[in-house]
């Protein structure tokens, strides 16, 4: 159980979609304010988990900043609830870097940390971002062998490699829902570290093992065609099953008869 008190919230407004608040930021504002908590990046998958898995919504209920990660998402609100006037998308794929970007000359207070990915596309993402930024602010990485989450022996090597690099800000790459699980769970363990980004597939493609769609397709919400052209076993099901319930979950928002499940 996560002990550590959530942080306090600037006067920001939020934005209700289905069982949560999404917290209503201008990027670079967003980018600027980001000292300390931990961060989530709602997209589809997740609004869709958040309302039939109550351990995943207790996790969201303790994370001190929530924005929306989908541009579909984005676009149906402002669509369908022009009132509740979301001002921006703002993926965690865009969120990190610009994060690296922002404190490239403050690497004296600010070390980040990358859990997750492949032990190739760590190092790969490490070199990546401490290239683009010309600064050390990445100090270390790791990638987890499968099952880890199992072996408090591994989950102990963790924590010591986060501690022993000065980490202030960690990455945790591990997709969704182990991400956010683990970082409840170990939140506490690591004082140290000031701010938690769950990133789901940041870390590929900040090392180039895995390619965004051009910046066209995200501004019209067509990232997801993209992804799905890339992987298209692993994308199928998500997209036209598992992410099905978000479409008639948010018409009932909008109609007045979406309930939580959970309250």
């Amino acid at each position: 159980m996560n002990t550590k008190q959530a942080v306090s919230k600037p006067n920001v407004d939020t934005v209700r979609i289905l069982n949560i608040d999404v917290h209503n930021w201008e990027f670079d504002a967003f980018v600027e304010h980001l000292e300390e908590g931990v961060v989530v990046t709602p997209n589809i998958d997740h609004f869709v988990r958040l309302h039939n898995d109550p351990n995943f919504y207790e996790c969201y209920q303790q994370y001190d900043h929530v924005v929306c990660d989908s541009r579909v998402v984005f676009l149906l609100m402002k669509l369908l609830f022009p009132s509740n006037n979301l001002v921006a998308q703002i993926a965690g794929s865009d969120l990190f870097p610009a994060y690296c970007e922002h404190h490239k000359n403050n690497t004296d207070k600010v070390k980040v940390f990358l859990l997750g990915g492949s032990e190739a596309s760590v190092k790969a993402a490490q070199e990546a971002v401490n290239t683009r930024t010309n600064s050390q602010i990445v100090v270390g990485g790791y990638s987890p062998p499968f099952g880890f989450e199992g072996d408090p022996q591994e989950l102990q090597k963790i924590i010591q490699l986060i501690e022993a690099a000065g980490t202030t800000a960690l990455a945790v790459g591990l997709g969704s829902p182990k991400q956010e699980n683990w970082i409840r769970e170990n939140r506490d363990k690591l004082p140290g570290v000031k701010l938690f980004f769950a990133i789901g597939a940041t870390i590929d493609f900040q090392a180039g093992e895995v390619s965004r769609a051009p910046r066209w397709m995200v501004n019209m919400g067509l990232e997801w065609s993209y992804r799905l052209m890339k992987e298209p076993k692993r994308m199928f099901k998500r997209y036209f099953v598992d992410d099905m319930p978000f479409f008639w979950f948010l018409l009932k928002q909008r109609l007045g008869l979406y309930k939580n499940p959970w309250r």
